[in-house]
């Protein structure tokens, strides 16, 4: 067991580390962009209402997949923390074991599979 939460911890890890880089990357390109360099536009003569809405879509865009990211490195950190305590593994909602195929699709799953598709169908 100790051998597998070794793997798991490995493989978190380095998708921790692409995560945050990805998520560094992406703050840093929504903060340098102002509306001259998103639409390439050097004067500043006002740009069609169709331009701005381009730009404030992509610029929410831009926020959700910085957000989603952010979840995602937390739920990280969490799988992390639950393998130095020796629960890692283990559905939050019903207590039982993960199945190792979920867990290596999503290594920081906090639900089995049953109960995640239990609150997927109660969301909709």
């Amino acid at each position: 067991m100790k051998e597998e939460f070794a793997q798991f911890k490995k493989l978190l890890l380095s998708l921790r580390e692409r995560l945050v880089g990805k998520v560094d990357s992406m703050q840093g390109e929504a903060l340098k962009r102002s509306r001259q360099d998103a639409s390439g536009d050097l004067s500043n003569v006002p740009i069609h209402m169709a331009d701005v809405g381009t730009d404030n879509y992509e610029r929410d865009l831009m926020i959700e997949l910085i957000q989603s990211g952010e979840e995602s490195v937390r739920n990280i950190d969490t799988a992390l923390e639950k393998i130095e305590e020796g629960t890692f593994g283990v559905c939050e909602s019903c207590g039982k074991k993960i199945n190792k195929e979920r867990l290596k699709a999503v290594p920081y799953a906090k639900l089995c599979i049953d109960c995640q598709r239990e609150e997927e169908t109660d969301n909709v």
